[in-house]
């Protein structure tokens, strides 16, 4: 059966499922039509029925029976006449006359549309029976006019009741074969009607079996080939790429198993692409922080060390010879490294993963400490010898932050934590590598603590501001003051700007403490208005707020608000502050310039300003750090440097103020060499309370 259904099948090109259901459909339809056509023509045809069996058969077969009726009328009408008086049978006759003339007419019009001879024959030996009737009916009249009732009666008896008999059983007659005519059309139309329902009740079974085959053929040829194709899915859904959907017979089913198969083969394409994006540095091609944490961030770790280096001074190469640069030079790096690891005499190798940035961590058996260093050692021999990159060499030289468990057993993540803050430790102590330690840690915790009650002391403020004089040195006369942040934290008492300002610019919160100190500052020389007009307040600047687009306008709000002059207000900026970014530095520092704000450069001869800068800076305040002032009395060389900075300032028309004076030589030694104003414990340590208010009596007297 499946065979002759397969050959069937193929002789009819029904391999697509698009043909089997054009012609499942088309077949359908056909039967369909065909049973409607049936359906119609048999409606049309008992309409025809309907139509002729009220034209012409009902009004026959009620014209032949009004004969009958109209005979027995006139044989009823005669007997009265028979019975009549002689003056009544003129009103008798008249009757009997009028049924005759009725029946006369019923038979001609009958006699036109009768078309069956055997009726035909029959309505002729009615036409016969009237005609004798009518004879005896006139010699019947003629006797009862000469004769009188009773020979009337004797001749009724004799001619007329024979000859009406006949009338009626002619007209009887008539009037059953009429009847059975009639008769037999409804028979024939009701068996030509049961005919035609027993035709299209046929087709409908017909119709029904071919759709049951019809649908079993198409289920047959869709749904199983359908399953496959969802187990197919499934597969490559669960990651199997390389499962192949099985040939099919059908047409569509094999065009949607070969996409299915083409879409596994580009998904496994994508997904290994993806994989590699995902899981391995575009540039080194090592293994990433993701895949790492993938593969070992659930296991814990005995006897592993980590070491988490950073390209040192990647920024300045990047910044100065571009990023192609600094890319190649990661890469030689990377090869380098990778290098030392291979040829290690070690059975487990080492799991080498490219970090981010110019950052690296290498993930190495170690029982003891001294595997990490040999480890470390090996690397640094390696980039001994300087990179070639184009027309450049770079010396390359990494910076180690090393972990390791060997008492304990540890995540990954706390090896990744612990050897990140060694790696800062160890920038932070110049250092070219160290290890953890637990001191670290009890750091690193104390300045997280420090962050959250810092936001807490901000919010509340906590902090407090102190303000040092800046005096003239020509007459010892205060001008103004520098604002500087303290902190007396309520249980660890007073902590050192040293301690909390690095971290809050490292954690990008400066700017919060900036925004305190410019509100406190402002609103310290608003309440001077009227005491000490004069008096300026100098805040210090960082790089972050240099970096903020909005910074200018929060000053100039901050001045409208508490109404202070632009004047009094000075800012103080450093050298590398603003050579971290120039261009964008001077564009903002003039926008403070234009509304009035003193501009002050801080520590100077620290940083690694140009002149061309400097020049163009539109500051209007040079401040010489005090690495320069230190026992500057007794030394000659450093006499002559500070000299040619003050002389510098002067020339570019710079107020030149000295920072850090404590002692009375300094001092008069600054005055010589042509400084014009002081700032250090000489002159007062920071104030704040009832010292800055002693401080400000003594200025009003």
């Amino acid at each position: 059966m499946t065979r002759l259904l397969d050959k069937l099948i193929t002789a009819l090109h029904m391999h697509r499922i698009g043909v089997r259901l054009a012609f499942s459909y088309g077949l359908l339809l056909i039967l369909f039509i065909l049973a409607a056509v049936l359906t119609s023509g048999q409606i049309r045809k008992l309409t025809t029925l309907s139509e002729r069996f009220a034209r012409n058969d009902i009004p026959r077969l009620l014209t032949v029976q009004a004969i009958s009726l109209s005979t027995e009328t006139a044989s009823n009408a005669l007997l009265m006449l028979l019975t009549a008086p002689k003056q009544q049978r003129i009103s008798e006759y008249q009757q009997v006359d009028e049924r005759n003339r009725e029946i006369g007419r019923l038979i001609s019009s009958l006699k036109l549309v009768l078309k069956d001879p055997e009726q035909l024959q029959t309505l002729q030996r009615l036409i016969d029976r009237r005609t004798n009737y009518q004879k005896a009916y006139i010699e019947t009249v003629e006797v009862l006019e000469e004769r009188g009732q009773e020979a009337a009666k004797d001749y009724f008896i004799l001619h007329i009741r024979p000859s009406l008999s006949a009338l009626l059983n002619e007209s009887n007659a008539l009037l059953q074969r009429e009847r059975e005519s009639v008769q037999k059309l409804q028979a024939e139309a009701q068996a030509d009607l049961e005919k035609t329902s027993f035709v299209i009740a046929m087709i409908s079974l017909v119709a029904v079996f071919v759709a049951a085959i019809l649908a079993w053929l198409t289920t047959r040829s869709v749904v199983g080939p359908m399953a496959i194709l969802e187990a197919g899915a499934l597969q490559i859904a669960d990651g199997n790429y390389g499962y192949v959907v099985p040939k099919n017979k059908t047409e569509e089913v094999e065009r949607v198993g070969q996409a299915i198969n083409i879409m596994a083969s580009a998904i496994a394409t994508r997904e290994k692409e993806i994989e590699q994006l995902a899981y391995y540095d575009p540039i080194t091609h090592l293994p990433n922080r993701t895949l790492m944490l993938r593969d070992f961030g659930t296991q814990t770790h005995i006897n592993r060390g980590l070491l988490l280096m950073d390209l040192a001074r990647l920024k300045t190469v990047n910044e100065t010879l571009g990023f192609d640069t600094g890319d190649a030079i990661i890469k030689e790096t990377a090869n380098r490294i990778a290098g030392v690891l291979h040829a290690l005499d070690d059975k487990a190798m080492p799991f080498f993963v490219k970090f981010s940035g110019g950052s690296f961590v290498i993930l190495c058996a170690a029982k003891e400490k001294e595997a990490v260093e040999n480890i470390r050692d090996h690397i640094d021999q390696a980039l001994a010898m300087p990179i070639r990159c184009t027309n450049y060499t770079v010396d390359v030289s990494l910076v180690y932050g090393m972990a390791i468990a060997c008492k304990e057993p540890a995540t990954l993540v706390t090896l990744l934590r612990n050897a990140e803050v060694a790696l800062y430790a160890a920038k932070r102590g110049g250092a070219s590598s160290a290890w953890y330690t637990d001191a670290q840690e009890a750091s690193r915790l104390i300045h997280l603590s420090l962050l959250s009650d810092l936001r807490l002391a901000v919010r509340e403020s906590a902090l407090q501001l102190w303000l040092q004089p800046k005096v003239r040195l020509q007459d010892q006369t205060t001008y103004g003051f520098e604002a500087l942040v303290r902190w007396q934290h309520p249980e660890r008492g007073f902590i050192s700007p040293a301690d909390f300002i690095p971290f809050a610019e490292r954690t990008g919160y400066i700017g919060i403490i900036t925004q305190w100190m410019l509100e406190s500052a402002i609103s310290m020389l608003a309440s001077w208005k009227n005491d000490h007009p004069s008096l300026s307040i100098a805040v210090n600047v960082s790089t972050v707020d240099l970096r903020d687009p909005n910074f200018p306008q929060r000053v100039k709000h901050l001045l409208e608000q508490f109404s202070v002059d632009p004047k009094l207000l000075k800012l103080e900026i450093t050298e590398s502050g603003i050579m971290e970014d120039p261009a964008n530095a001077i564009k903002l520092l003039q926008s403070m310039r234009d509304t009035g704000i003193g501009l002050s450069i801080d520590d100077f001869g620290t940083g690694h300003s140009s002149l061309s800068y400097l020049q163009r800076l539109p500051v209007d305040e040079l401040k010489i750090d005090r690495s320069f002032v230190i026992n500057i009395n007794d030394q000659t060389a450093t006499q002559r440097l500070v000299k040619t900075i003050i002389e510098m300032g002067h020339g570019l028309g710079l107020h030149v103020i000295a920072e850090g004076i404590e002692t009375e030589a300094e001092r008069d030694t600054m005055r010589v060499l042509g400084c014009d104003a002081m700032q250090g414990y000489l002159a007062s340590r920071p104030l704040f309370g009832a010292n800055l208010q002693n401080w400000l009596n003594n200025l009003a007297r």
